[in-house]
């Protein structure tokens, strides 16, 4: 009896969770691990799963809902031509063996080592939202060659230690060099795919000793399903309440909120 209360309490919350991430991911257009990271963290803590490899859990199982989210999204895109398959094509394999990377690293990692390091890149990324300009630019297109070849891998790396998708690193990437903002919210979609998948394939060999049911490696199905559900149900109401209002200031708050979240994260690893 106490093991069904506490499953139906996991689930409750991950409804919940699901349908803010879905909400967020619609209205400001944001990735959903950014959201759902951190509240797996608390939601599992809270329900008494805490352990040194809890943020595995919490990065592998995020990264599962972006395989679906992504695919969803990057077809929905393709259909209006908004997809840049030259730039998905040639910034694949680098962003794909960023990836793999992080996923070894991330798995040798302990849960403090993991906040840390989410804590302190959401900050960068928080910040960005924050004060970001659109008339930034580091260059008129693309890169190529070695400065390619440099930053691809580093895009799946970050992206898979933070347990996010393309958009995060993806869309300032791109539109720093001169992608117009709706190509590269579609392209960076298609950075998800190529980030998720190879780093599921990962994360389900981790050997976790503390999980909740219907655990397989470092992802949680129970998690995966209630949030793509909930995803898939609420992210176009925060589409819809995008259209109708401007999301530019609600961008810049959820930055400032993401700040606060990450310097609770980074306080905690401190002991504060």
């Amino acid at each position: 009896m106490e093991d069904m209360t506490l499953l139906l309490a996991m689930g409750a919350m991950l409804l919940v969770i699901g349908a803010f991430a879905g909400v967020l991911a619609g209205l400001l257009g944001v990735g959903g691990g950014i959201i759902l990271v951190p509240a797996f963290f608390y939601a599992f803590s809270v329900l008494g799963y805490d352990s040194p490899q809890l943020m595995q859990m919490c990065l592998g199982t995020s990264l599962a809902t972006i395989i679906v989210t992504s695919m969803r999204s990057v077809l929905a895109h393709n259909k209006k031509g908004a997809v840049d398959w030259d730039i998905l094509r040639t910034w694949a394999l680098g962003v794909a063996v960023g990836a793999l990377v992080g996923v070894f690293i991330a798995s040798s990692l302990r849960s403090a080592a993991l906040q840390a390091i989410f804590g302190g890149l959401a900050i960068i990324v928080g910040l960005y939202m924050t004060f970001g300009q659109s008339h930034w630019r580091l260059g008129n297109n693309m890169p190529v060659g070695v400065v390619r070849a440099i930053l691809s891998p580093i895009l799946g790396f970050l992206s898979v230690l933070m347990g996010i998708g393309g958009g995060s690193f993806g869309v300032p990437t791109m539109t720093l060099y001169n992608v117009p903002i709706h190509r590269a919210v579609a392209t960076a979609a298609g950075f998800g795919v190529i980030i998720a998948v190879p780093s599921v394939a990962g994360f389900l060999l981790v050997d976790m000793q503390v999980a909740p049911p219907f655990t397989i490696g470092a992802v949680n199905f129970v998690a995966f399903a209630l949030v793509i559900a909930m995803t898939l149900i609420t992210a176009p109401w925060g589409a819809a309440l995008a259209h109708r209002m401007d999301p530019k200031p609600l961008k810049k708050v959820f930055g400032f909120f993401l700040i606060l979240v990450a310097l609770n994260m980074l306080r905690k690893v401190a002991g504060w």
